[in-house]
């Protein structure tokens, strides 16, 4: 695997949202954070490694086609989708695949800042790729013991890390396998999303899980998303909380949900270490709110 040569050769910082259990908001985490690196000026090219969802793929459509219904300029990454061969791929099938995926990425490291990729929601051969040329791994998970459960075992009676589950072991093999081509370590923030808007029992606990697993295998927790209609509604349209949080943008009046959503998408760029809205949009959305 020409993995070292890629990740040496490449001008690009590669983000990868991963995550093997499904429904977790990876698209909407990936297209938000693609948007908001091309709203602070950078080249931006995005990639859907989903080959049979792919959400990731149709929320750029999306966007795409409601920006020429309405006249309006969408920032809108460089966006590629990959077919990943699934039907009882053959050693030979996967190899392909990894270095047709490798130089597909070095070319978009030359020509773009940065590459956020969104990976299936389940194990592949691709996903585990990407996640070992991460230099920024983001992992949304639902605020829940059963979303908990692709990451850590639990004990069922004191509700404590007892260690590392399936995804995590894989996130490891791939931190260990960017460790052997001499890449620097990625940077790991898993984000609590879908998070309730009063705290509780489970909460506390799920947190106090986090915490624990975070020492255990060196990542940083942050604060995700809410529990919010809006994010889902966003979708049809292609839309993002950091948009232009007008009428003619948005399709309907602007609501205290919307000015919101765009407070909650900054703090949580800005956790991960990737900015957010400018000050003045900031300053538009804190009076909204």
């Amino acid at each position: 695997m020409a993995l070292e040569t890629a990740a040496q050769a490449k001008g690009a910082r590669v983000i990868v949202i991963g995550n093997e259990k499904g429904g977790s908001g990876k698209s909407t985490v990936a297209m938000h954070v693609a948007i908001a690196l091309m709203k602070s000026g950078h080249n931006v090219a995005s990639l859907d490694l989903d080959s049979r969802q792919k959400t990731f793929t149709h929320y750029i459509e999306n966007r795409h086609a409601w920006a020429q219904q309405k006249g309006l300029s969408l920032a809108i990454p460089d966006h590629h989708y990959f077919v990943e061969k699934m039907d009882h791929p053959t050693a030979e099938d996967e190899e392909a695949d990894a270095n047709a995926l490798v130089n597909q990425l070095t070319a978009l490291a030359y020509s773009h800042d940065f590459i956020v990729i969104d990976t299936p929601g389940r194990d592949s051969n691709l996903g585990r790729l990407a996640h070992a040329m991460a230099d920024t791994l983001i992992t949304p998970t639902n605020d829940s013991f059963v979303d908990l459960d692709v990451l850590a075992t639990v004990d069922r009676e004191a509700l404590s890390v007892t260690g590392p589950s399936h995804y995590a072991r894989m996130v490891e093999e791939a931190r260990q396998k960017r460790a052997q081509s001499g890449v620097p370590a990625a940077d790991w923030v898993v984000l609590r999303n879908r998070l309730a808007a009063r705290d509780s029992r489970n909460t506390r606990s799920v947190g106090q899980c986090l915490d624990e697993l975070a020492s255990m295998l060196n990542f940083r927790c942050v604060e995700g998303l809410a529990e919010r209609v809006i994010f889902r509604e966003f979708f049809s349209r292609g839309l993002t909380a950091i948009d232009t949080l007008d009428a003619r943008t948005l399709g309907i009046r602007p609501t205290l949900s919307h000015a919101t959503a765009r407070l909650e998408v900054d703090a949580l760029l800005n956790a991960i270490g990737l900015g957010g809205a400018s000050s003045g949009e900031l300053s538009e959305a804190r009076d909204a709110a």
